[in-house]
């Protein structure tokens, strides 16, 4: 869920359309190619795609509904909080599965 709020995100604000992967993912090595292909992505939409969509509008479906929000609030409200949770909710399951990982492992090398 996480890398499909990343592509997400960055493909609306861009104004690209979703890609949209198969979720197979069964193997900690396939979830690490699924990263790597997430920030593969990412990186490739240049940041004058994304300048001046705070204004852009961006529309989704959720539950069967029609939502309609300009860019900065998706972000804001929306599709950075969805992907944080579900980082953090990846990360709080892999500890209590006593997978040795700390603050460091989440926030990345400074």
């Amino acid at each position: 869920m996480a890398c499909d709020f990343a592509k997400g995100m960055t493909s609306r604000l861009a104004g690209r359309e979703v890609p949209s992967w198969e979720d197979k993912e069964t193997t900690l090595a396939d979830l690490k190619a699924c990263i790597a292909r997430t920030i593969d992505y990412v990186k490739s939409i240049k940041d004058s795609e994304i300048d001046g969509s705070e204004d852009r509008d961006i529309n989704l479906t959720i539950g069967g509904q029609p939502l309609k929000l300009k860019g900065q609030a998706y972000l804001v409200h929306m599709a950075l909080p969805n992907f944080y949770f579900h980082v953090t909710a990846a990360y709080a399951i892999l500890r209590h599965a006593g997978v040795e990982i700390g603050k460091r492992d989440f926030m990345g090398a400074v």
